[in-house]
């Protein structure tokens, strides 16, 4: 036992460096990114939600490099995921009501034909209307009806419940959702279109076909991607969650990072491979110790019973579930991973298409690449790429002589400027706004003051509608006479109600209030004044 444990401790650091360490790259990333020493909201909060990095270290880390972070989106971003959080909740409360009102506690548990019809004649047991149960309902009314038995399929090990219609000589219902109580009684949500319903009718029921058919495609598709990630990334994968509708399969699996975009190509190769196999897929009920013996796999926690629905596709996935499924892996058509992404520390997400979907996607691909082709004057898409290639060349090209320009332009306007510099024991102090340049040509023109200069402080400021950036540089005869530039572009910032830092010949900051920067600029004056007296 001891042995094991050190050797699931010292996986579980393994992992946690490896997090670390991903989330440590793409900080630098992101930094040298930057052109305006500000980093965005999206990627902080990125490095919180995927790589547990709190806002808190996030600023630290950048601060010492200059850098400052737009919080307001991360706090944006951040109400946004406990607004998800909390309409999951209200949702799963619903659901949870569904279960134990007492609407339908008298009613016998429904059976279900769907696994093998898709429409079925049954007697109507309850109605609902306005939460009280009646005898009859009539056009226009939304009610809960419980039937017999049913076709439709009620939510359930994250498939969505069946829609479809309800017919009888003049009445059409719509049904738009099923679920199902803790007693195993089917409750149909629906709309009467045409005519009146009364307990103890009989009706036609009929499922969404189409819709349906979407389902089961993408439930198959659920349990080869399951198989699929545990071949590629290893048997420690378990399902942690899944949504299966007639859109997509949304899959979440226990791993402890980001997945390599070959990871993903592998992921997506393993189930199209099983798809394109054409494999029988067979669902089956057996007793619960013959599926065990077949090695069929069960989730974490759940309860079974003497029986279970056991669906198999030889060689690639053996699962216990009692959905809906195809009959052959075929049928899923072509499969195309969406997105993965994090749920929770070490809850990992995947969202795929399917049959229909996955042509629709296609299509919709195909519809951006011909008008982007167009627009570039592209007789030919398949020349798109070195045709892109050739614009951004242009497009380089075209900004470095900008730069250029606006770098002449700006240096007659700090030949000027220097001239006029206030001396103060010995250093020449220059305090000036900046146009024309961004960040990075901010920070070089500092850097070639400095170089050209032996005793001097530039400190530069560029401002737009919302945000200032500084940069301050000292010469080596300015830094020993008490001069650091981190301090200087700091205590401005701060003025401006940003933040920032760097080294004493070298750093830059951000600012949040542009109303200021003229009041801040003034002060800097004193700022320096007082450190190199």
């Amino acid at each position: 036992k001891s042995d094991f444990i050190k050797k699931v401790i010292s996986v579980e650091e393994d992992n946690f460096n490896k997090t670390i360490d991903q989330g440590l790259k793409l900080l630098d990333e992101v930094t040298k990114k930057s052109t305006n020493n500000i980093i965005s909201g999206e990627d902080a909060f990125k490095l919180y939600d995927t790589y547990g990095f709190p806002l808190d270290l996030t600023r630290d880390i950048v601060s010492e490099k200059g850098f400052t972070i737009d919080e307001d989106k991360f706090d944006l971003l951040m109400k946004e995921q406990r607004e998800r959080a909390r309409d999951s909740r209200k949702a799963s409360d619903t659901n949870a009501w569904k279960g134990e009102n007492n609407l339908f506690s008298d009613i016998a548990e429904t059976e279900f034909c769907g696994y093998e019809n898709n429409e079925c004649t049954a007697k109507v047991v309850a109605i609902v209307n306005n939460g009280e149960r009646v005898e009859f309902a009539g056009t226009g009314d939304n009610v809960l009806l419980s039937f017999n038995t049913t076709c439709f399929y009620a939510e359930s090990g994250g498939q969505v419940g069946d829609s479809g219609v309800i017919e009888n000589n003049n009445l059409k219902i719509i049904v738009n959702d099923t679920q199902k109580n803790n007693q195993g009684v089917f409750i149909h949500s629906a709309v009467i279109e045409n005519g009146t319903l009364s307990v103890g009718d009989e009706v036609n029921l009929s499922i969404d076909l189409e819709r349906r058919t979407s389902i089961r495609a993408n439930h198959t598709a659920a349990h080869l991607l399951q198989a699929a990630l545990r071949k590629v990334l290893g048997t420690h994968v378990e399902q942690a969650g899944q949504l299966v509708n007639d859109k997509t399969v949304r899959f979440d699996f226990t791993h402890f990072s980001a997945l390599t975009s070959d990871e993903l190509k592998q992921i997506e190769n393993y189930v199209n491979n099983a798809i394109f196999s054409g494999i029988e897929v067979i669902s089956e009920v057996k007793n619960i110790d013959e599926a065990k013996a077949m090695g069929a796999m069960a989730l974490f926690g759940e309860k079974y019973g003497d029986e279970v629905r056991v669906v198999s596709v030889k060689d690639t996935s053996i699962e216990l579930c009692g959905g809906t499924h195809i009959d052959n892996t075929a049928k899923l058509g072509i499969f195309r991973i969406l997105s993965e992404s994090s749920v929770a520390a070490g809850v990992r997400r995947i969202e795929a298409v399917t049959a229909k979907n996955t042509l629709d996607l296609l299509n919709n691909y195909f519809n951006v690449i011909s008008e982007s082709a167009q627009l570039l004057k592209c007789g030919n898409i398949l020349d798109l790429t070195q045709k892109i290639k050739t614009q951004v060349a242009d497009i380089k090209a075209l900004e470095k002589r900008i730069e250029s320009l606006e770098s002449k332009l700006a240096s007659g306007k700090i030949d000027d400027v220097i001239n006029n510099a206030k001396v103060v024991n010995g250093i020449k102090i220059v305090v000036s706004t900046l146009d024309g340049v961004d960040a990075n040509g901010l920070k070089k023109m500092g850097e070639s003051i400095k170089a050209k200069y032996p005793a001097i402080i530039t400190l530069f400021a560029i401002s737009s509608d919302d945000k200032i950036t500084f940069s301050c540089t000292c010469s080596k005869d300015a830094i020993e006479k008490g001069a650091n530039a981190g301090s200087i572009v700091k205590a401005v910032a701060t003025l401006c109600g940003g933040n920032g830092g760097g080294k004493p010949d070298s750093a830059m900051a951000g600012g949040k209030d542009v109303s200021k920067l003229n009041e801040a600029l003034e002060t800097a004056y004193t700022i320096i004044e007082d450190m190199i007296k």
